[in-house]
């Protein structure tokens, strides 16, 4: 996300590390709402109704009414990555924008495009054996973490173009304030030394120069007693 926001992470960790874990348990949280959610229709519904003693309409409104649900709680955690994860301050918090409303569908087709080849085409199973579920799984992330990144990247360009049509300097860089430069500063004062360092190391070539004038004054001076 710094990346595509063009931004260096200035966050120290003790305050980046709280902030990302928060996140991944929000995330985790939300995801197995939605899973369960998926998992919870048709006969599997009827019969937790069944269970729970409720009746067929009950289980038929929750067949229809889960899907804005769910699809709200999807919107939520595409909002929460996008508005926290990168080092820049956001205008403002945006429920939905179009580089989420993108990633989403990214996703979506993505997702039924890769489960419809792993049904028919693939050969996961005699490849991998009983590992082939966890290597499908991890291909499924991989192919949900380029959706999300190609919906924050569309969402960083247009809030480039919104801001140089506001006449701001946005060729290069966003004009996007940071969260926190602490890291960042630190790390750019320690690569100005080193450059020095190897600056004066060039100038010397590989002499030092203290010890060298140090060594021309002793000379100096055993000159003058010979004399």
């Amino acid at each position: 996300m710094n990346r595509i926001y063009e931004i260096d992470e200035g966050r120290p960790i003790w305050k980046l590390r709280p902030v990302m874990l928060l996140i991944t348990l929000v995330t985790v949280v939300l995801t197995a709402v939605v899973a369960i959610g998926l998992v919870l229709t048709g006969p599997a519904a009827q019969a937790v109704g069944d269970a729970l003693g409720v009746g067929s309409s009950v289980v038929t409104v929750w067949n229809i009414a889960k899907w804005p649900v769910l699809l709200a709680v999807v919107v939520l955690i595409v909002a929460l990555l996008y508005h926290a994860t990168p080092n820049v301050k956001q205008p403002k918090f945006r429920w939905i924008s179009v580089g989420a409303v993108v990633a989403i569908l990214t996703w979506v087709v993505a997702s039924a495009l890769f489960g419809f080849y792993v049904a028919n085409f693939s050969s996961y199973n005699r490849t991998y054996g009983s590992l082939a579920g966890v290597v499908v799984f991890l291909l499924w992330l991989w192919i949900t973490n380029l959706a999300l990144l190609f919906g924050a990247e569309l969402d960083a360009e247009l809030e480039r173009g919104r801001q140089l049509q506001a006449g701001l300097p946005a060729e290069e860089v966003i004009q996007l304030p940071p969260r926190d430069t602490s890291k960042s500063d630190k790390a750019a004062a320690k690569e100005r030394e080193d450059v020095e360092r190897g600056r004066r190391l060039r100038l010397s070539r590989g002499e030092d120069t203290e010890t060298g004038s140090q060594d021309d004054h002793a000379g100096a001076g055993r000159r003058k007693e010979d004399r």
